[in-house]
């Protein structure tokens, strides 16, 4: 990063921006929220979801990906784009089995907090109700993929932070499922509770046990104001 700053336009909004930074790190260094679900500060962006899709110069790209060059003009709050990333959200709660009364990440997890901030009351698409497996054969962490939504971020903190490789994918499409590196299940790998791996999910499809409903409803981090206000507090 040269430490150079490049002027960019998000919303009509004149912006500068650090060469070097992607959108989505530019726009939320200068306040402004773009909806994400995939990407993590603390990981290389995978641009698995889309949900941070903006249109450069009318193009749809991912901003999670997509570094920042001078005179860019970046839609990002419009009606179009947030029933997009709303349609996205929609189809990750009817390819899973997502409860989310009786899930321990309730109040926390950060697709639930996009389906409340977009609006989201019942899906457009039918519900698939797919059979899939729960893994709670570890002695600290289970695995349970009826809420997994295939974001890779678990994948990649275990190579990049926790420097192991225990998850990957395997299969394509609509059975693409998360796979850990055992013939068997999550037990034989060298996953351990304090990885990072164990408490990047953004979703409760990978929890770590004997810690849940420890954080009572009304002090979780999305009960009192909707994901993305601690960026949009930033903003000048």
């Amino acid at each position: 990063m040269s430490g150079q700053t490049v002027k960019i336009t998000i919303d009509g909004s004149v912006v500068e921006a650090r060469e070097g930074l992607t959108i989505l790190q530019a726009a939320g260094e200068a306040g402004i929220y773009i909806p994400h679900l995939c990407y993590h500060k603390d990981l290389l962006p995978g641009g698995h979801c889309r949900v941070c899709t903006v249109k450069v110069n009318g193009k749809p790209i991912n901003a999670c990906t997509m570094v920042v060059g001078g005179g860019m003009v970046i839609e990002n709050d419009t009606a179009e784009l947030n029933d997009l990333r709303k349609s996205i959200i929609e189809m990750l709660f009817v390819e899973g089995n997502h409860i989310c009364p009786g899930c321990e990440k309730s109040g926390n997890c950060e697709l639930q907090a996009l389906a409340y901030r977009f609006g989201m009351m019942s899906p457009r698409y039918p519900y698939l109700f797919p059979a899939k497996q729960v893994d709670g054969s570890h002695p600290n962490v289970y695995i349970d993929r009826n809420r997994c939504i295939l974001c890779g971020r678990c994948v990649r903190s275990s190579q990049e932070k926790d420097h192991k490789r225990v998850f990957g994918f395997e299969d394509r499409g609509i059975q693409m499922r998360l796979a850990v590196d055992s013939e068997r299940q999550l037990a034989e790998t060298d996953l351990a509770a304090a990885d990072k791996a164990a408490s990047y999910c953004p979703t409760g499809s990978l929890v770590v046990k004997r810690v849940g409903w420890k954080m009572p409803v009304g002090t979780r981090k999305y009960d009192k104001e909707p994901i993305g206000s601690d960026i949009a507090g930033r903003r000048k």
